[in-house]
């Protein structure tokens, strides 16, 4: 069935969005570029991310070339070689795929590292640019109400907003999911995540090629790939402990123990933690939700961690909160009724985001087994690339049939 293009004939909602993180900011651009009114509703009092890496695949930058940010995004990324898994104490390669070139040749766009502060930037300009005062600051959703004319949202100094359609944006610990789908249980995963940035004039030259590097690990892994151009090394660093700690990327710890659980690891591993600002080391303790079987009411949905807060095992959590955004968008063309809309775009969703979660939670056992003989029968089971061109990177959500 062909969409029908938005016009006279297409009804144009007014669209509330709780949370203006990247998936927020996203589907807010795409909705308003789309011509519905957006209002963002943010709880911080000021717009800003953490120092932090992020990874933009083919998959995502469709959606992304539709906002017009693509050549922003190529600008302000690095576009990695390959995939690398490596061993974590010798380095021995066990398997690598290509990227750059060949990951824009099979999927039509690029695959993209960048730091996560440039662009989560490059997404409120977008979204200002189209309404300047679409973000609003310092409204923390509580919840949210709905009859047959609206949904209203409610905030906790009291105040509410009042639209046609409400998209809880608000992340792992959303209140309009809770409004929705109940209390979500929780459960701490065993690891926990160090990150780190690193300036690349600390480091020795060539220490590690333009690719993305995966150490493997008994009770572990860690991850290395350059952003801003390749000025900074971003580090994540993945650690099995019974320490349960707040689940918040804000949380520092000692740069010692930062240390101490990567000893014996490889010299490169080293030589990037000595590097490190040790002052400026996060951890944050890794928590398991499952898929939850319904998203939406009548007039509210969930989008990005919201609604299937994933593991960092897949490098998909941004991409998934932006493909969404996509999907809902074509959704509300295809379908003039509200609910009718929410439902196609759930049901669009659901199996894709479903396997995601739960491919990310299997990568955990596979990128932590015991011994380096485990490690290779693993990988010898799976061309990891193929794998992923086939089902992952492959997907455009600006094309994909809506189930």
């Amino acid at each position: 069935m062909q969409e029908p293009r938005r016009g006279n004939d297409v009804t144009q909602h007014k669209i509330l969005i709780a949370g203006a993180g990247l998936g927020g900011l996203a589907a807010a651009s795409m909705l308003m570029q789309d011509g519905h009114r957006v209002e963002v509703y943010e709880q911080a009092t000021r717009l800003e991310e953490i120092g932090a890496g992020i990874q933009i695949s083919a998959n995502a930058m469709h959606a992304l070339r539709h906002l017009g940010l693509e050549p922003a995004i190529r600008k302000a990324g690095v576009h990695p070689g390959a995939y690398v898994f490596r061993l974590h104490d010798t380095g021995e390669e066990i398997q690598r795929f290509a990227l750059s070139e060949e990951h824009e040749r099979l999927h039509g766009a690029p695959y993209t590292q960048l730091h996560r502060a440039d662009f989560h930037a490059l997404l409120v300009e977008k979204t200002r640019s189209l309404a300047p005062d679409a973000i609003r600051l310092g409204k923390r959703a509580t919840g949210f109400s709905e009859d047959a004319a609206g949904v209203t949202l409610h905030f906790a100094d009291g105040s509410e907003a009042r639209g046609d359609i409400l998209i809880g944006a608000d992340g792992l610990k959303s209140a309009v999911r809770r409004r929705i789908a109940g209390e979500l249980p929780a459960n701490y995963t065993g690891d926990a995540a160090w990150r780190i940035t690193v300036p690349v004039e600390r480091l020795p030259k060539g220490l590690l090629e333009p690719v993305m590097t995966l150490f493997l690990g008994p009770g572990g892994h860690a991850v290395f790939y350059y952003v801003r151009g390749g000025a900074l090394l971003n580090f994540v660093g993945i650690v099995e402990t019974d320490e349960v700690l707040e689940e918040s990327w804000t949380v520092k710890l000692p740069w010692e123990r930062l240390k101490a659980d990567y000893v014996g690891w490889h010299p490169i591993v080293q030589t990037v933690i000595e590097a490190a600002d040790k002052d400026e080391c996060y951890r944050w303790s890794l928590h398991n939700r499952l898929p939850i079987p319904n998203w939406s009411t009548a007039r509210a949905t969930l989008l990005g961690d919201a609604a299937h807060a994933t593991l960092p095992y897949l490098a998909q959590g941004a991409a998934m909160a932006i493909e969404d955004g996509a999907v809902l968008m074509r959704a509300l063309r295809q379908e003039s009724d509200i609910t009718q809309a929410l439902q196609l775009y759930q049901r669009s969703r659901m199996e894709r985001t479903s396997r995601i979660v739960l491919q990310s939670s299997e990568n955990r056992r596979r990128f932590h087994l015991p011994t380096q003989a485990a490690i290779r029968a693993e990988f010898g089971k799976v061309n990891e690339g193929a794998d992923r061109n086939r089902w992952l990177y492959s997907y455009n959500p600006m094309t994909v049939p809506l189930a």
